[in-house]
């Protein structure tokens, strides 16, 4: 597996294992249980995820999930942590790379901010430039349900338009809190707001992401 999704794979795996079964997380009202549940379903069992982007497989997905939740949480923590089995796409490394660093780090800060006395992970500049390349490629997807124009920007000067139209919020920050806030974490990334005050309010309630609880 690639050197971004395997670490952040072990991350969020020592996260979950950390917080217990019954944490909080930002999740839409998910336990740790769940999400770990949600995390090995994902990759091990294609006939069921499906139901996380098609409606007439939620079902399914659901039922398939509970399931899952009734495993040891040990067991799920160790499934997460080894990686998907070699028939699953997940276990191609372009393919880990694409779908699984996104997923990972938000869902451990979704663990992560959830506490409350967390403290924001420190960075290094090569996953931060990592981070900003994919939040290039999905920001108008992430950004899609925004109520007025988006844009957002890093430090460097660097920007992305998330959302077409006015009047318009920019919200600069470091390419993990903006990730964070586009995926629909708004309330705990840790960002500035510029725009008329309404809109920036609007922005901040809106279900920005992708849809669901995933990342």
């Amino acid at each position: 597996m690639s050197t971004h999704a395997r670490r952040e794979r072990l991350l969020l795996a020592d996260l979950l294992e950390s917080a217990g079964p019954e944490a909080e997380t930002l999740c839409g009202g998910w336990r740790t249980r769940d999400l770990a549940a949600h995390l090995v379903v994902r990759e091990r069992r294609a006939d069921a995820a499906g139901g996380i982007v098609l409606k007439p497989l939620a079902a399914r997905l659901e039922r398939v999930q509970a399931e899952f939740r009734d495993k040891p949480y040990e067991e799920l923590i160790q499934l997460i942590r080894t990686g998907p089995p070699k028939f699953s796409p997940f276990s191609l490394k372009q393919v880990d790379e694409a779908a699984n660093v996104v997923e990972f780090f938000v869902h451990a800060e979704d663990v992560r901010r959830a506490q409350p006395d967390w403290t924001p992970r420190e960075i290094d500049p090569v996953f931060a430039d990592a981070l900003w390349r994919r939040l290039e490629t999905v920001a108008r997807l992430s950004g899609r349900r925004s109520p007025v124009g988006l844009v957002l920007r890093r430090p460097n000067g660097q920007t992305v338009v998330a959302h077409k139209g006015t009047p318009v919020v920019t919200v600069s920050g470091e390419p993990a809190e903006l990730l964070l806030f586009a995926y629909g974490r708004q309330r705990v990334a840790r960002v500035e707001t510029e725009g008329d005050k309404d809109a920036v309010a609007r922005v901040l309630e809106a279900e920005l992401g992708l849809g669901d609880s995933q990342a």
